[in-house]
């Protein structure tokens, strides 16, 4: 059974609080479910981008990376500048950097690459981020 740990007043046991984030609501650490929505969202919104502009067929060989292009630079330039994608600002998610500064440019590549490799985004720490925002400095914030 796993304890919360008490210091200064705060609790310990909830994820976000070593990132000195609230245990809940805006400003807390997105949760799993709300983070896979926003990429389901994000993919089907690419994939169509992909079959309309760069000739992509659903189920077909041919174009299969399409969509992950189209993902990458849709993460790139939307983290990069907005600090959250299409999906989400459907779920209420905001990506900045640790210290709550815009994640910018550089960390919004970093990350995007991770986030194509798949493996970097299923490890996860303590707190509940991927590899990819961790490697980053990068974490994924609630709104509303």
């Amino acid at each position: 059974m796993e304890t919360s740990r008490v210091v200064n007043d705060v609790d310990e046991g909830y994820p976000g609080a070593g990132l000195g984030m609230p245990p809940h609501g805006r400003g807390s650490l997105a949760r799993l479910g709300p983070r896979v929505v926003a990429v389901i969202i994000d993919w089907l919104i690419c994939s169509v981008i992909a079959a309309g502009f760069l000739g992509y067929r659903f189920g077909a060989d041919g174009h299969s990376w399409a969509p992950l292009a189209v993902f990458f630079v849709e993460n790139v330039l939307l983290v990069g500048t907005l600090g959250s994608t299409i999906g989400h600002r459907v779920v209420g998610l905001h990506i900045s950097k640790t210290s709550g500064a815009p994640a910018g440019p550089g960390p919004a590549v970093l990350r995007s690459v991770l986030l194509c490799l798949f493996i970097p985004a299923i490890i996860w720490d303590k707190d509940g981020r991927g590899m990819h925002d961790r490697i980053a400095g990068t974490v994924i914030r609630r709104v509303r």
